[in-house]
């Protein structure tokens, strides 16, 4: 324990570095995590990382994609859920199907069901590694909404295929009709599964009194339940977590506090990151002992290399021809929810740029880290090594290739450009404000009519919200004056620190008010 000890808390401070220096580099962080991944396999006399396969999924996925289900919106998955729907399910079979054949006729012994693995692994995009990315260009918000959504339904459905793709290479056979009745019950029973399950969640949050570190733990086991109960009663263990994520999300002003949402929010957000780089030093970590089994059965780096470009090639066009499939059936079908532009060729550019989109990550590569060392009659795993490696180079490629050029063709797409509406988003901000404002002076003064003469405290604060209800651009607060509030902000820092000096002061009154100065100067950022 003394000797692994130092090997994680190093390897946990190489995933913070490199998420300082993509900082720094303005890139996304996936990115130089796949790279640093790459890089440790070079580093000699590491200890050799062996994840138990059947611990992966349990371990990594269940958090992953329930903090993907809370931050992705309901209401905007509704609105799109057809084009979501066809990027999900049959973009996803399309891709691994094109994958299966390919790689059946191109890699010597490869079987259909072994290439169905390998495409089921590699084709879903990741959505942690498209947010990064696009974090650092603006999207319109219905693109934003359809890879958001898109990212998290495909993980299920591309681990559906990966499952049926197991039960086929360990048995040899695939029998539909009972594949078809077992993919109905994995759908059905997952999805409501996590329904019940979040809804028991809910209540025990809204019955028990908990303060906001005990909501927080709670969510953090929350998804681990949903994925474990359904998988018991042999159901998508994903799929229940997506949908009792979704649904928690839903409610979760009903059952959780101001402050445990806060806390909630920076803690989900290092815990999905340490995760996600733990996931990829994992690979790194492994990949000697890859490349020398691929050796072994006669697979030598530069061959699996270029498998693994081939693969890649393949799932960007099979995603771009499925961008177009997809825009071409909704001018046909549903021809009011097609992206307008003003050029013909801006139109031609939009599913392209869709098709850019399809960047690998954690997800993909622990499915393949799933894959079981040995069949259930005790031979190995066919192309076990090999499918491992070229996912990773899979990853490697669209995080290196696509997401260093995607914000470039973002900012260049005059499509995307064409499809912002700044001055409506605007208005419609100001609306919400107006609106928010005047409510909260209805209610002051329906709530305490009856103490107005009496109470001179509640005039004060409903002539303060009449005086913002007026104001309604809060024209004060502009960019010189945001400026001198910082400065005034960051001024009261340095008055609590030479004041926390004084042994009289007890330091968690301190503490207390530093916190309320961040989150003002959080409050500013969104005005």
């Amino acid at each position: 324990m003394h000797t692994i000890l130092p090997f994680l808390l190093a390897m946990i401070g190489i995933i913070v570095l490199l998420n300082m220096w993509a900082a720094k580099l303005k890139v996304a962080y996936p990115i130089l995590l796949v790279i640093g991944g790459l890089l440790v396999s070079f580093i000699p006399g590491l200890p050799v990382v062996r994840v138990d396969p059947d611990l992966i999924f349990l371990l990594f996925l269940p958090p992953i994609l329930f903090e993907a289900a809370w931050s992705a919106s309901f209401k905007e998955m509704k609105k799109w859920w057809r084009i979501i729907g066809s990027y999900a399910f049959l973009v996803v079979f399309f891709t691994a199907l094109t994958v299966a054949v390919v790689t059946n006729y191109m890699i010597p012994g490869f079987s259909i069901a072994i290439g169905f693995l390998l495409g089921g692994i590699v084709s879903p995009p990741d959505a942690v590694s498209t947010g990064a990315i696009t974090k650092f260009v603006k999207i319109p918000k219905s693109t934003s909404a359809i890879l958001e959504g898109e990212s998290l339904l495909n993980d299920a459905s591309s681990l559906i295929i990966v499952r049926f793709a197991l039960v086929a290479v360990g048995t040899g056979q695939f029998i539909w009709q009972d594949a078809a009745i077992s993919f109905v019950w994995m759908l059905v029973g997952g999805l409501g599964i996590g329904v019940l399950v979040g809804w028991l969640f809910t209540l025990i949050h809204k019955r028990l009194p908990a303060d906001a570190p005990s909501n927080i733990a709670l969510t953090i086991i929350e998804p681990y339940f949903m994925y474990w109960i359904a998988e018991e009663f042999h159901s998508s263990g994903v799929l229940a977590v997506v949908s009792g994520g979704l649904f928690m999300s839903a409610r979760r002003l009903k059952f959780l506090d101001s402050t445990s949402r806060l806390r909630a929010y920076n803690v989900w957000e290092s815990f999905i990151f340490i995760l996600n780089g733990v996931v990829f030093l994992i690979i790194g970590l492994e990949l000697p002992e890859i490349i020398e089994g691929m050796n072994a059965r006669g697979f030598p780096l530069s061959v699996a290399i270029g498998y693994g470009v081939i693969v890649t090639v393949i799932l960007i066009v099979a995603r771009i021809i499925s961008s177009y499939v997809a825009m071409f059936a909704t001018m046909i079908f549903r021809p009011s929810v097609t992206p307008s532009t003003s050029s013909r060729k801006g139109m031609w550019t939009i599913p392209l740029i869709l098709g850019w989109t399809g960047m690998r990550g954690v997800v993909s590569l622990a499915a393949a880290l799933a894959i079981p060392v040995t069949l259930e009659n005790g031979d190995a795993f066919p192309y076990r090594n090999l499918i491992l490696f070229i996912t990773f180079v899979v990853i490697l490629l669209t995080l290196i290739v696509q997401g260093l050029t995607l914000p470039y063709f973002l900012k260049r797409s005059k499509a995307f450009n064409m499809m912002f509406n700044e001055e409506a988003d605007k208005l419609a901000k100001i609306k919400m404000k107006r609106g928010l404002k005047h409510h909260i002076l209805n209610y002051l003064k329906d709530k305490y009519k009856n103490d107005l003469p009496q109470n001179s405290n509640i005039e004060k604060f409903i002539q303060q919200w009449e005086e913002r209800a007026n104001d309604v651009e809060d024209k004060w607060m502009n960019e010189e004056t945001k400026v001198i509030f910082v400065e005034i902000l960051e001024s009261q820092r340095e008055y609590l620190t030479e004041l926390n000096k004084d042994p009289s002061i007890d330091e968690e009154i301190i503490r207390q008010q530093l916190y309320q100065i961040d989150l003002e100067e959080e409050r500013l950022k969104i005005i």
